[in-house]
């Protein structure tokens, strides 16, 4: 068990309730947030925004299976065009997980607000899942609705899993005593244990627009169970959630002590791109030399930039697209 107050940064701690039929996760992102915020110069709302998308991925990510990529997506027809994350699971047990992220803005658009999310506006809040080669990717789709990300994913997992889930999050940029200003963030998310047989009591689901919530799957003990689980988390405070002085296993006994909480292994993540000259090789393998053509510079290469890392890559465009010459080179 990872013991030391800095070890704990850029960590997701799965955990369980047994007395309430809850397991969750407490992630700190501290490094890896400041090195997906590093790669742009995003105005600090768009920055708060992916804060909070990075956090959620590290939180929802944990479960995915070795070798799958989850990723979230926000789009909109705000300010904030598009959000975009992904989460690589493991090669391999003991491996860390990696996480990507950027955003599209329209720099017009941006204005003083007092939410960044009413950046958006209307859209929609995306989850998938790439489960590997020859397998058909998972998505489900939710409304922009309920006034944050975290509330965004409340919902999605209320109406496409029918499992009742909570966020409570932190994120900002920080200060030690002499120290360099940096991004450190952190969060709990509780979900009931999923059952074999779904119940949902009522007609038509409730909140806005019709969209299930938790007290429309959930009744009787189990409905009480729930709420208990979430008054409890209701008295957490921001300083405990991004640490770095409350560990994650100290900040589950004060909240959950008399819920028999029960962690596992910690889940070490690190920031992680995908991109490579191949990768962008075979996303051109669909054109033609003469669409080709139309991306060729005056100087005669054709350049791409990854728009997670900012990795710039140029190419001969005599070896692109599907009527490329063999590149011997």
């Amino acid at each position: 068990m990872i013991g030391s107050q800095i070890a704990w940064d850029d960590t997701v701690l799965p955990f369980q309730l047994d007395k309430c039929d809850v397991r969750g996760r407490v992630a700190r992102l501290d490094g890896v947030l400041d090195e997906i915020l590093s790669q742009h110069s995003y105005p600090p709302q768009i920055e708060s925004l992916v804060a909070e998308m990075g956090l959620l991925t590290a939180l929802i990510g944990q479960t995915i299976k070795l070798r799958w990529k989850l990723s979230l997506q926000v789009r909109g027809n705000g300010a904030a065009r598009l959000i975009a994350t992904d989460y690589y699971s493991p090669t391999e047990d003991g491996a860390p997980a990696r996480i990507r992220a950027y955003a599209s803005f329209d720099e017009e658009k941006l204005t003083e607000v007092e939410n960044p999310f009413e950046l958006i506006g209307s859209g929609y809040f995306a989850i998938l899942i790439d489960q590997g080669q020859g397998m058909t990717p998972y998505q489900g789709i939710t409304p922009i609705a309920g006034g944050s990300l975290s509330a965004c994913a409340e919902t999605y997992f209320a109406q496409s899993e029918q499992l009742p889930t909570r966020f409570s999050l932190s994120y900002g940029r920080s200060q030690f005593p002499g120290g360099a200003e940096s991004w450190r963030a952190g969060g709990v998310m509780l979900q009931h244990m999923p059952k074999a047989s779904p119940h949902v009591s009522g007609e038509g689901g409730s909140g806005e627009e019709g969209l299930l919530a938790a007290e429309d799957i959930l009744d009787g003990e189990e409905g009480e169970n729930w709420s208990r689980a979430n008054v409890l988390l209701d008295t957490v405070e921001d300083l405990e959630l991004i640490g770095p002085t409350v560990q994650p296993t100290e900040l589950l006994v004060r909240l959950f002590h008399e819920e028999a909480p029960r962690v596992f292994d910690p889940q070490l993540l690190k920031f992680g791109c995908s991109c490579s000259a191949d990768r962008v090789r075979e996303s051109l393998s669909i054109y033609s030399a003469k669409d080709i053509a139309t991306m060729t510079t005056d100087e005669g290469i054709v350049t791409a930039d990854c728009q997670f890392c900012g990795a710039h890559y140029e190419f001969d465009p005599d070896t692109l697209g599907f009527e490329a010459k063999d590149d011997d080179a």
